[in-house]
């Protein structure tokens, strides 16, 4: 350890270098064993914390990929739904936001009709769902038409009241769901 006035044991009576900070609150100074011990365990406790963050923020990277391909799957696998019905058999223009009901016949041919199961009485076929043609021309499944209308009617919100959206430090969607 330095001596009070700052220089080393023996020295020529410059004070030392400070490189660490040594027992007691004191600086360590050059030529101090205790100072190459001290620095290799600063330095190693940094390598820890920069290797620990860097994995922390892959994790979360790994994460959103994941996330994204999720999306993208699903993205594939509804437009592979939507090109199947667009090629099922149907002897009507079909139109944006009309409820349409596919049918199987007995042959196994597919088809839409306008009339529900409950408009049919007695269905001639086998009933096998009913979608609503969007105006971007994808279909949403019967069961799911409730939640989609409210989300559009949520974008539609957004979009009338905003051209531009305001610089914002924090999330606002105040006004959207009321």
């Amino acid at each position: 350890m330095a001596a009070e006035g700052g220089e080393e044991p023996g020295g020529a009576g410059g004070p030392g270098l400070a490189l660490v900070e040594g027992r007691g609150g004191r600086a360590a100074r050059l030529g101090d064993p205790g100072d190459l011990v001290a620095l290799a365990r600063q330095v190693e406790q940094a390598d820890n914390f920069i290797r620990a963050n860097a994995c922390n923020k892959l994790t979360v990277i790994a994460e959103q990929i994941r996330y994204l391909q999720e999306q993208a799957r699903k993205v594939l696998d509804e437009a592979n739904r939507d090109a199947d019905l667009h090629h099922v058999a149907c002897n009507f223009v079909k139109k944006p936001g009309n409820i349409y009901y596919m049918y199987r016949r007995e042959s196994g041919q597919r088809y839409f009709s306008i009339l529900s199961p409950k408009e049919w009485g007695t269905s001639p076929h086998e009933f096998l769902g009913a979608y609503k043609l969007q105006p971007d021309m994808s279909w949403t499944p019967f069961e799911d038409i409730e939640r989609r209308d409210a989300e559009r009617n949520i974008l539609d919100k957004l979009l009338s009241r905003q051209t531009a959206l305001p610089p914002c430090t924090e999330p606002n969607f105040q006004g959207l769901t009321e």
